[in-house]
């Protein structure tokens, strides 16, 4: 276990282990506003009666532990609302929720995330590309789960890693409907005598989506409702910080052995794509500070019809306009406006090259710094 002091001070976070016991306990030990993203996947109360079979008369393995079964809805609304509270209590202020349910759960938990002051961002659709029969033949099959994404107050700043996810989805905008298996194969853990682990054990890719899309290496990332570890296998491969409780021994033993196996993917790996306006703003004079290039040295345009010259102060002046890289390229195009960085050319061995070049090995200094 590692400990991390918070900004207050005095009290240090139990990061990346497994606290044992009952969530709203826990959570109340931990310093307000110390964890960056909360994923909740809480019990469902499915309300089962009595055992689900099969069309050849074998028994379902559905959920039927007792942490899922609650004497009504309202001890349920009860339970949702003390381990919402305490969520948002050490959530920081730029902190976001993510909660998953099913139709048996999750309005009450939308409901109630709404009475404690969070503001929903979306609900996200998981429909499974594998999912279970419904055997009896008398409803549709249920084939997806919700998540709700949610950040702590209305105008509450938050993360969201917008360009990561266009480019995990091909370039294309990520939607509000995920297609992704559900938890089989070799990734299903088994028990010491070859059962299920966990009957509700969430795939991986569902957890690498989240926090791709949503924290950054380094945050910390809670989850009080730890089961067999998901959260904190895919939260410590990506270079995040995590913190698990879970009340059930059995799961603890699977989730600790889990960890242990994981290893973290190297920093240069972690890195995601960013948008244009999150990186750094390199002035076009900062080349000429640097020596990149030269008062005097004549630029190009795009095409190779215009040239203009470089002026100590960082402007550009041709026989026809003068001011800024973007001002000079659109008056000399006649054109409203100008992206100057992809217009204007410098000459290298004879090779045009654009002088967005040079402020890129600009930023990339800057990000090594």
């Amino acid at each position: 276990m590692t400990t991390k002091t918070t900004s207050r001070g005095a009290a240090t976070l139990p990061l990346n282990t497994v606290l044992a016991g009952d969530c709203v306990a826990q959570m109340r030990k931990l310093p307000d506003e110390s964890v960056d993203l909360v994923f909740a996947d809480p019990p469902y109360n499915l309300q089962l009666r009595g055992d689900l079979m099969r069309p050849d008369n074998s028994r379902v393995d559905a959920v039927d532990d007792d942490w899922d079964s609650f004497a009504s809805f309202k001890t349920y609304d009860a339970f949702t609302r003390a381990w919402l509270k305490q969520a948002r209590r050490v959530l920081k202020p730029g902190g976001a929720i993510w909660v998953i349910g099913s139709y048996h759960n999750v309005f009450r938990l939308g409901a109630e995330l709404q009475n404690q002051g969070f503001w929903i961002l979306n609900d996200v659709v998981w429909r499974k590309s594998n999912p279970m029969p419904n055997f009896r033949g008398k409803r549709l099959t249920n084939a997806h789960e919700t998540l709700i994404w949610a950040s702590k107050s209305e105008g509450a700043k938050y993360t969201f890693n917008y360009e990561a996810l266009k480019a995990l989805n091909e370039g294309v905008q990520m939607r509000s409907d995920w297609v992704l298996p559900i938890c089989t194969g070799g990734e299903r853990l088994k028990d010491e005598n070859g059962q299920k682990a966990h009957p509700t054990q969430k795939p991986e890719s569902l957890l690498h989506r989240v926090l791709l899309g949503t924290t950054n290496p380094g945050d910390v990332v809670l989850d009080p409702f730890f089961g067999t570890g998901t959260t904190g296998a895919v939260a410590k491969a990506m270079g995040r910080d995590f913190i698990g409780i879970e009340r059930e021994a059995s799961y603890r033993k699977v989730a600790k052995a889990r960890l242990a196996r994981v290893q973290p993917y190297d920093a240069e790996a972690l890195q995601v794509s960013t948008s244009k306006r999150a990186e750094p703003r390199v002035a076009f004079g900062v080349l000429v500070e640097r020596g990149m290039l030269r008062p005097g040295e004549v630029l190009h345009s795009l095409g190779g019809r215009h040239k203009a010259r470089v002026r100590a102060d960082g402007t550009l002046v041709s026989s026809e306009a003068k001011g800024s890289i973007h001002q000079v390229g659109a008056q000399l195009e006649g054109a409203p406006s100008c992206n100057g960085w992809t217009y204007w050319h410098f000459k290298r061995d004879g090779v045009a090259v654009p002088i967005d070049l040079l402020r890129q090995q600009v930023r990339a200094e800057m990000a090594e710094g």
